[in-house]
């Protein structure tokens, strides 16, 4: 980029500047706010609830398109630059992680619904109240019941006080696990970046909307007329049923079809999702194959398994895979996806180490937000003082390790799918504390124990969104050399400590206002009671290991080590591991029709007209992803201004 007038080098190529802050800060606080106050009150599409970041793309959009050209004309001087904008947009896409699904709504219900929906028929005030540790949730019982039903004529002032020490303590952990999931984000970069080269498919439309053409400030994809084909497409079908809640003679446009098969004991189902058709339209052919294909073939098991009346049956809780089996299975597999993701890259993981225990000159971490150094001792360091914590809130020694294997394992295993794969939309197919629960027993656990598996809920089991997967797509849209990289890490913990601290408030805020239970029926409800359901079944029914489950996490891993080493020995070889790995998951089950569809298109496009035509009808699919996300953020707005309420037109 040339120089421009009045610009000093450093102030176009930092990329961290005093305005980039501030700007990004501020959107930060904006998506908080927005996000909080619309699975609140509004009841619209979910813009923060997965790891496809809706809300990061839509204010990407306002500024980039709406915003930064105006300025420009203006004064060019007032215009972001390219840095400047990617840096923003790192910013929003770890923000976007926090104000719902992956901390501030699941936090607060889940340290108080032990106490709210205790009740004498589930027995919770003696199984599971003398085992909480009284620093990690409120004490005040009229606090608690203030925030699910709102605060009575006479109260004017929201208990802070009650919420003071749970939520600092709380947000100490909470820090030390972004930390860690930052380090790890570093320490793997440059291995999937630069040596195996991942697609990293949810990072390719932003870093096309950060981009300035010739001669303007507008990015070349917005004089693109494909992108607007794609962008209409979505955004015209979505808002008819946006009109339809208000206009019910608008036909509602249905996008979804359930064909009950093998007797009614199963559900076919045929969704079409704009933005996964554009985010698997990116991916390889052979990944986007296995997703759908082994989604199928896990239906057609789970289908024959209900017809000859074979059953597995086990409470692994109500998150993964909606089989025992494929919950096992899963495990097995992506632990080694990601031992073997670490054998690979023992190399670059050996110069890391070198680098940060002994100097080493010859490896280069300059482009790295973190030194080696600095990640290294705060992965060690940041993983030690979780363990120590979870041991205080009463999980037993032995199995904090176990249990932090299992949980990194699934959050590096999750990381590298969405990298790799697309996959906006997706779960493990079993969570950490159920693996431990599962494979050791709750006997050997004990009351306290099993409690404190409970409470890591928090942030460990509906894994569809958290920091380290945002912060490993952010670092593939900052991957600029115009970008100064260490200050960035500094901009993505304001990030983190803005929207986490704003959205914890306005939660807050709006439940004693308007009362918890009026609010999103998932968090202040089955969310937040599915823990203590979980801890009390194991309470009431001791068992031991399953070793069962171990036998078919054997069976996994043992297969997906057959498929990975099948397909880096042949060729033709058309089975990508991570189909076995994510495919029979539930969400998957949602969308392996869209998959499909990607597929097909992709592959007629590469088969008759070469990757020319491929790359040519890129800009539509990217339009697909960009215009249901900004319908999403539009009919938020027309829904705050028209006061609408319950109007959701996205899903996934």
């Amino acid at each position: 980029m040339k120089e421009k007038r009045g610009f000093s080098k450093a102030y176009i190529e930092g990329g961290v500047t005093v305005r980039s802050f501030l700007v990004g800060s501020l959107l930060c606080f904006v998506l908080a706010v927005g996000t909080t106050y619309n699975i609140m009150v509004i009841h619209g599409s979910y813009m923060a609830l997965d790891f496809s970041t809706p809300a990061a793309i839509f204010l990407f959009f306002v500024l980039t398109f709406c915003i930064n050209p105006p300025l420009a004309k203006l004064n060019e001087r007032l215009a972001l630059t390219t840095p400047e904008l990617k840096v923003i947009y790192m910013m929003l896409v770890v923000a976007c992680a926090l104000p719902t699904m992956g901390m501030a709504a699941q936090i607060l219900p889940i340290l108080t619904s032990a106490f709210y929906y205790a009740l004498p028929e589930n027995n919770w005030a003696e199984l599971i109240h003398p085992y909480i540790k009284p620093w990690l949730v409120p004490q005040d019982k009229l606090a608690i019941k203030y925030f699910y039903e709102g605060l009575p004529s006479w109260e004017t002032e929201i208990p802070w006080r009650a919420w003071a020490r749970p939520l600092a303590v709380w947000g100490v952990f909470l820090l030390a696990l972004y930390i860690v999931m930052i380090a790890f984000s570093v320490i793997l970069r440059r291995q999937w970046m630069e040596r195996e080269r991942l697609v990293y498919p949810l990072a390719q439309l932003p870093i096309e909307m950060a981009e300035r053409g010739e001669g303007s400030v507008l990015s070349p994809i917005y004089k693109n007329g494909l992108l607007w084909v794609g962008f209409a497409i979505a955004f015209i079908l979505s808002s008819l049923n946006g009109l339809h809640h208000y206009f019910p003679v608008v036909p509602r446009l249905q996008l979804v079809r359930y064909i009950p098969v093998f007797r009614h004991s199963h559900t076919l189902i045929f969704r079409l999702s704009f933005p996964m058709l554009g985010f698997f339209y990116l991916v390889h052919l052979d990944v986007a194959f296995s997703l759908w294909f082994f989604n199928i073939l896990s239906l057609l098991a789970r289908g024959f398994m209900t017809y000859f009346g074979i059953r597995i049956t086990e409470n692994l809780g109500i998150y993964g895979a909606r089989s025992p089996l494929f919950a096992h299975l899963g495990m097995g597999a992506i632990t080694v996806l990601v031992v073997a993701g670490f054998w690979n890259g023992r190399r670059h993981l050996k110069d890391v180490a070198r680098k940060a225990v002994l100097g080493a000159r010859d490896v280069d971490d300059s482009d790295e937000i973190m030194s080696y150094r600095a990640a290294f001792w705060s992965l060690i360091l940041g993983l030690g003082f979780m363990g120590v914590w979870l041991h205080l809130s009463g999980m037993p020694a032995w199995a904090v390790p176990i249990f932090l294997f299992a949980v990194f394992v699934i959050f590096i295993g999750l990381t590298r799918i969405v990298a790799e794969s697309g996959m906006a939309e997706a779960v493990a197919s079993t969570i950490g504390s159920s693996f431990v629960v599962s494979s050791f027993g709750s006997r050997a656990l004990g009351p306290e124990g099993l409690v404190s598996m409970g409470l890591t809920y928090v942030w460990s089991a509906d894994v569809r969104t958290f920091v380290m997967a945002s912060c490993t797509n952010g670092l593939k849209v900052i991957d600029d050399r115009r970008i100064r990289k260490r200050p960035v890490f500094w901009a993505v913990m304001a990030s983190i400590v803005i929207t986490s601290v704003t959205a914890i408030w306005m939660i807050m805020k709006l439940a004693y206002e308007r009362g918890g239970l009026n609010g999103n029926p998932w968090f202040f409800g089955g969310g937040a009671k599915a823990p203590y359901n979980y801890v009390a079944s194991k309470l009431l029914s001791p068992e031991g290991p399953n070793w069962t489950g171990w036998y078919i996490k054997g069976a996994g891993a043992l297969i997906m080590g057959m498929l990975m080493i099948l397909r880096a020995r042949f060729l033709w070889w058309p089975f990508h591991p991570i189909g076995f790995a994510i495919g029979p998951i539930w969400i998957m089950d949602q969308i392996w029709f869209t998959c499909f569809l990607a597929w097909m298109i992709k592959l007629a496009l590469v088969r008759w007209g070469g990757l020319k035509v491929y790359r040519s009808a890129r800009p539509i699919f990217l339009g697909l992803i960009l215009g249901q996300f900004v319908c999403n953020g539009v009919w938020i707005l027309i829904d705050l201004i028209a006061g609408g309420r319950g109007n959701q037109i996205f899903w996934i």
